[in-house]
C-alpha cells in the first residue's frame, strides 16, 4: 500500500501522468525528503518490477490512475518498500487495498490453493480477480513463475 502511496504523490504533485525519471527522483529525494536519491532510484526500479510504472525513453507513468491515491497527512513510507515483493505478497496488498481484512484474504487464498492445488501467488491472483481487484500484471509474472 505504501509502495503505491509513494509512487502516486510525486505524479499528484505535478498534475501529471508522466515525468522524467530524474523529476521523480527529486521529489521523492529532495522535495519530499523520503529516500536518499539512490533510494529513490530504487523506487522506480521495483516500482517498475511490480507494475506500478512504465519507463520509456527516460519517462516515468503510472500504471494506475494517481488521483485515486490519498496520500495520508504526515505519511512517510518506510525503508521496506524499496524491497521486492513477491507475487503473493503484492498481491494480497492490493487486497487490503480493496477493503478486504487481512485474515479473510489469507484464508480464502489458502482455501483456493488446497482446493485447486496450485500455488500461493495463484491461488491469490484467482482470489483477488474472482473479487474485481486488478492484478493483470501479478497474474503474467505468477504464470511465468510457474
Amino acid at each position: 500500500m505504501s509502495l503505491r502511496i509513494a509512487v502516486a504523490a510525486p505524479f499528484l504533485a505535478a498534475g501529471s501522468r508522466s515525468m522524467s525519471e530524474s523529476s521523480f527522483v527529486v521529489d521523492l529525494s529532495l522535495d519530499r525528503d523520503w529516500f536518499s536519491p539512490d533510494q529513490a532510484k530504487r523506487l522506480t526500479d521495483v516500482a517498475t518490477g511490480e507494475g506500478l510504472l512504465d519507463r520509456e525513453d527516460d519517462q516515468l507513468r503510472p500504471t494506475f490512475d494517481p488521483e485515486t491515491v490519498a496520500v495520508p497527512d504526515g505519511f512517510r513510507p518506510d525503508e521496506s518498500v524499496l524491497q521486492q515483493r513477491s507475487v503473493f505478497e503484492t498481491v494480497l496488498d492490493r487486497c487490503l487495498e480493496d477493503g478486504i481484512e487481512k485474515q479473510r484474504a489469507v484464508a480464502g487464498i489458502n482455501e483456493l490453493q488446497a482446493e485447486l492445488a496450485v500455488t500461493v501467488e495463484a491461488a491469490a491472483v484467482l482470489f483477488a480477480h474472482e473479487r474485481g481487484i486488478e492484478v493483470q500484471p501479478e497474474a503474467e509474472t505468477a504464470l511465468e513463475e510457474l
